[in-house]
């Protein structure tokens, strides 16, 4: 099949593009690389009177270190991302969900503000951007603002993001000494989407004990989910470990069943039923932070 005829705009700024989303309004919609969007498109499950390309606005690429963090333009590629050694360095966790993330045809094209705006549940830089409490620019006619990543993802493909907004880039604080990441997923080929998947961080003190730690869930639910995130010394709260816990001595296991345990709208399909999701995930915590636990513990 073909796309519905529509208006092909190409601005060079970002306020050009806002501009074109304020004057267009629902009849509008922003396209990066376009790898959810063409096939949405072309299979007719979606249409637009106006496509926006902002494949031409150079503000919105690239990766930067701005002070103790690390800012990543919205147009800036995948395959940019997965080769960039500041990332490695300073964002590892993003890092290592990139080559997750389909073929490399479609890395080279896919952008990390795409993947943000698109939404999808079962998608791992939303769910890295939950676990490391990224925050989310977004830029209207009436200014910039800034979106935590706990309150950009709103529902089933889905955002804060208003509809004359443009997201612009998103920005990660690395996290200190002594911490591990890790992500594991399971997909039924390479390149498909995950039945389940987890990302977790895990920082630990001076003797060990786990000090901070986050982890957050991908095709588990209507949006990515974060089931715990923050500092131990605060309490436990869901797959947390228990308060000052020593990282050796926590049972992966007993983690990931806590992780998905109150999980309410596991989805059900044709990868199978939402129990089946529920151990998978569970299975993909453990993976997680063991291998995050034993980097920690390393570090």
């Amino acid at each position: 099949m073909k796309p519905a005829p529509f208006e092909y705009h190409a601005p060079t700024t970002a306020k050009e593009a806002v501009g074109l989303l304020a004057e267009l309004g629902d009849s509008a919609k922003v396209i990066a690389g376009g790898q959810s969007l063409v096939p949405m498109l072309a299979l007719r499950l979606t249409a637009f009177e106006h496509l926006i390309d902002i494949r031409r606005i150079e503000g919105l690429r690239g990766i930067e270190e701005r002070g103790d963090r690390v800012w990543i333009g919205a147009g800036t590629t995948q395959s940019s991302i997965g080769r960039s050694p500041l990332v490695a360095a300073a964002v590892p966790l993003l890092a290592r969900a990139t080559p997750l993330i389909g073929h490399f045809q479609i890395r080279n094209r896919g952008t990390i503000g795409g993947s943000l705006a698109h939404a999808d549940a079962a998608a791992e830089y939303p769910a890295v951007a939950l676990a490391l409490d990224a925050e989310i620019e977004a830029l209207s006619p009436r200014g910039q603002r800034t979106i935590p990543a706990a309150e950009f993802f709103t529902g089933i493909w889905s955002t804060a993001l208003e509809p004359d907004e443009l997201l612009t880039g998103v920005t990660f604080t690395p996290w200190g000494p002594r911490s591990g990441f890790a992500i594991e997923e399971f997909a039924r080929r390479p390149g498909d989407f995950a039945v389940a998947g987890a990302a977790v961080a895990v920082q630990l003190g001076p003797d060990k004990a786990v000090t901070r730690c986050a982890i957050s869930l991908f095709g588990l639910g209507p949006t990515p989910l974060s089931v715990w995130a923050g500092n131990v010394s605060g309490g436990s709260t869901g797959g947390s470990p228990p308060r000052g816990s020593r990282a050796a001595e926590t049972s992966a296991a007993e983690i990931g069943q806590a992780a998905v345990a109150d999980l309410a709208e596991v989805p059900s399909d044709l990868h199978g039923p939402a129990a089946y999701r529920k151990r998978v995930g569970a299975a993909m915590v453990a993976r997680a932070w063991t291998r995050a636990t034993e980097e920690a513990l390393s570090a």
